[in-house]
């Protein structure tokens, strides 16, 4: 029995693409059993909001422009915004350039946001494997269905992927607006 591994070069990979979102499958559960791996684009004022999965374990590696990312259960939750969250430590969201890795735990609040000018470059891989591929299949034609996003199927969406949604996903220059309260 011969032995393969799985190489995927720059560009290469199953492409999904909306106007504003744009994710490639790299590695899915078609080619492993531990995770799926995706290179993922955020759109400048893209907030994903803070959330938790019941099942599944990610980690984001940030390789092209800065995001604002948290990964941590806060003293108290809020349900307008997790950009002032804090632990009672103290830690807050951080800023996050090219080589940033966040490991977020199932049941870990944790979230990200493009509070820039310019699209920034991720990867992002979820265990176990096909958990997100299904989601961000379904998630792009809800975004790609054109202008007003139905956030109601987007919620219907998360709640069928085990995703409990704390603050409010947005996808508009809106979030650009907010400022990072310092510590």
């Amino acid at each position: 029995m011969t032995l393969s591994g799985l190489i995927v070069p720059p560009g290469e990979g199953r492409i999904l693409s909306t106007p504003a979102q744009h994710v490639t499958f790299k590695v899915t559960g078609e080619h492993t059993t531990t995770a799926s791996t995706f290179e993922v684009v955020v759109p400048p004022g893209f907030d994903v909001g803070a959330h938790t999965h019941g099942r599944a374990e990610e980690l984001f590696y940030l390789l092209e422009g800065e995001l604002e990312v948290l990964a941590f259960e806060p003293e108290v939750r809020t349900a307008d915004s997790w950009r002032g969250w804090r632990t009672a430590d103290g830690r807050r969201a951080v800023r996050a350039v090219p080589g940033t890795l966040m490991l977020v735990p199932p049941g870990c609040p944790h979230a990200f946001a493009n509070l820039g000018d310019t699209p920034v470059r991720m990867l992002f891989q979820v265990s176990p494997p096909t958990y997100h591929e299904t989601y961000f299949e379904e998630l792009m034609e809800i975004l790609g269905a054109g202008d007003p996003v139905d956030h109601e199927a987007i919620e219907r969406l998360r709640v069928r992927y085990d995703i409990e949604q704390i603050t409010p996903l947005r996808h508009d220059a809106g979030v650009r607006q907010e400022t990072t309260p310092t510590p």
